[in-house]
């Protein structure tokens, strides 16, 4: 362990009073925490959206009170289309109000929510009360999530199974993160062959599989490889908002070598990701999620083809508050999303997905989208 991931591991348990878990993947949890609330530019604020432009209408023809933000995924009804998107888990007090805030907020909303990687619920055994959220939101859509890797490293169709189970999950993410997995200390880097583990987990499990990148996006390469595994749903979480290479960085025993910075900003910004895999929306649900901070990237994102977009970070601090603070903030973006709705004469979401006629056009000259 290094000097860094130590001192973590003695604040965690001091915070806990001495009766948090030790264990390596808890300590870490713990860990990210603090560095995501110490270091504001793990949040990389890429601007990528910026560089999207949609079609105002003068002269939109309904009215605001029109706009229905509704959406339905996954045979589910939500408010708009949001999804808390994956944050934590754990044994410690913290990481519990945070999620528990986060469920009890999404049931109020009528948005979705997807939980933390659930990986130290099979070290950590107390970790498990952080994750058993479905009666703090008996009606909201719930993401189960596990690391993809671990399923080449001993994990299969058995813990997939519990970690749905525990949360009563209505789908099962399976996150990819070979960037944070590089440069973090004690990562899990065999991702050789790891398509075949991830088609049997599809095709065993009673519940949809997503899978989901972490900050850097989805190829259209690996798209073919998920449609070929029998996946149905990709978020392409690309790369502009926090950074998980540069939070590894924080936990290396000094400063490292440097690698967690060098990479910081690598990867596929969401924009770019969405257009790239265009011609696979007819057999993929799109979820967006990476450097998306208000309604406005929502729609924006829905134009591209995605159907949910997930957001995590302006969370966090919230949910470390109270549910109330959580709510405000979602109340917060589904004005902005209805407000954008309506300067594009748009009555219905559904009607968005994939609507590029409501881009400008032509792109500016050198976008990166």
């Amino acid at each position: 362990m290094s000097r860094r991931a130590a001192r973590g591991e003695r604040r965690g348990a001091q915070r806990a009073g001495g009766g948090v878990s030790r264990d390596p993947t808890n300590v870490r949890k713990i860990e990210h925490l603090d560095i995501v609330g110490s270091d504001r530019d793990v949040d990389r604020r890429g601007g990528h959206f910026d560089r999207v432009h949609l079609s105002h209408r003068a002269l939109p023809q309904i009215d605001l009170a029109d706009v229905d933000p509704g959406i339905t995924f996954l045979g589910r009804r939500l408010s708009f289309p949001l999804l808390i998107s994956c944050m934590t888990g754990g044994d410690h007090e913290v990481i519990r109000t945070i999620n528990r805030n986060l469920a009890l907020a999404a049931q109020v909303t009528g948005v979705a929510m997807g939980v933390g990687s659930q990986r130290v619920m099979f070290t950590t055994p107390a970790a498990r009360e952080s994750f058993a959220l479905r009666a703090n939101a008996p009606d909201a859509l719930l993401f189960a999530n596990l690391g993809a890797v671990q399923l080449n490293r001993g994990m299969g169709v058995a813990e997939c199974r519990a970690a749905v189970e525990v949360l009563a999950a209505d789908a099962l993410c399976l996150h990819l993160n070979p960037l944070q997995e590089a440069v973090q200390p004690e990562g899990d880097t065999q991702f050789g062959g790891l398509a075949a583990r991830i088609r049997e987990v599809a095709q065993a499990l009673p519940v949809p599989v997503i899978v989901k990148e972490v900050g850097a996006g989805v190829s259209p390469a690996d798209a073919q490889l998920m449609v070929d595994a029998g996946v149905r749903y990709v978020d392409v979480a690309g790369a502009g908002g926090t950074s998980w290479s540069r939070i590894e960085h924080h936990r290396q025993s000094g400063d490292g070598d440097g690698l967690g910075l060098a990479f910081q900003d690598w990867g596929v910004p969401t924009p770019t990701a969405l257009r790239r895999l265009r011609p696979f929306r007819d057999r993929l649900g799109l979820i967006a999620s990476g450097g998306i901070r208000n309604g406005i990237d929502m729609v924006k994102c829905l134009v591209l083809g995605a159907s949910l977009c997930g957001m995590a970070a302006p969370f966090l601090a919230p949910a470390r508050e109270s549910a109330d603070a959580v709510i405000a903030v979602i109340r917060r973006l589904q004005r902005e999303f209805v407000t954008a709705m309506f300067l594009l004469g748009m009555r219905e979401a559904p009607a968005l997905v994939g609507n590029e006629a409501l881009l400008l056009e032509p792109a500016p000259t050198g976008a990166d989208w």
